[in-house]
């Protein structure tokens, strides 16, 4: 791919709670990854004041990459997935914004096809899927399969945002395209992914989809809970009465 050369730098934001045992091999991964491509890059850990010591791993990556590279920006606790992308953002240096998970459920090797797409269509978003060609799901049983393809299938009637896979939180972005969106965007947990494509769809910015493999975490819990879905079927209603 044609990463060479080229002057973008690559701001990652990793919103982080109790992932000592992920966060090591995910930042390793993402090194190995933009080293690879001639990426400039930093690598943004917000912590929410996590119990395990991961703010002590972040602390060792920082030492051996550089704090130049591995920036960490805690917080004094969990305050919210979408206001941990708020407070990553206002510290990333980078021209584009990567958001992804740090658990391991999203690797790092699709992040080359991300920025080839961007640049061929000089797209404003480009997001994972895995619900369109190349794209798929490992580690989940049959349910949490069913929720989720009916809740991308729920809010594309409702709010037709013509991308596959609404509840995906592995993207690329502009930073200022970001930068405008976050304001317009209400919620402040998990449903913040979903709002920030949905309004930029309806803003007009352009937005390209990437096959994306996800695999369910290995080390530590879902932060994903029943009450996440609620509120994001609450999200879906009220986008579709406002929009």
């Amino acid at each position: 791919m044609a990463t060479k050369g080229v002057s973008s730098r690559y701001s990652v934001l990793l919103p982080t709670y109790n992932e000592r045992e992920n966060l090591p091999v995910i930042v390793s991964l993402l090194v190995a990854t933009f080293v690879q491509h001639s990426i400039d890059w930093e690598i943004v850990i917000v912590d929410d004041g996590s119990p395990d010591g991961t703010q002590e791993i972040a602390e060792q990556l920082a030492n051996t990459y550089g704090t130049d590279r591995i920036l960490l920006r805690p917080r004094a606790g969990k305050l919210g997935l979408g206001s941990a992308y708020i407070h990553g953002l206002n510290h990333a240096t980078g021209d584009f914004v990567i958001i992804m998970d740090a658990d391991l459920s999203h690797h790092p090797r699709f992040i080359p096809h991300f920025i080839r797409l961007q640049r061929e269509r000089d797209l404003d978003i480009v997001t994972g899927t895995r619900y369109a060609e190349g794209g798929g799901v490992h580690g989940w049983n049959l349910t949490r399969k069913l929720i989720s393809r009916g809740a991308n299938i729920l809010a594309s009637v409702l709010l037709n945002p013509r991308v596959s896979d609404l509840t995906g939180s592995f993207r690329l972005y502009r930073r200022h395209v970001l930068s405008n969106l976050i304001p317009q965007v209400h919620s402040r947990g998990y449903s913040f992914q979903p709002e920030l494509i949905i309004r930029a769809r309806y803003l007009g910015y352009s937005i390209g989809e990437v096959g994306i493999t996800f695999v369910d975490r290995i080390y530590g819990d879902s932060k994903m809970g029943a009450d996440e879905l609620v509120n994001w079927a609450g999200v879906i209603v009220g986008l579709w009465g406002e929009l």
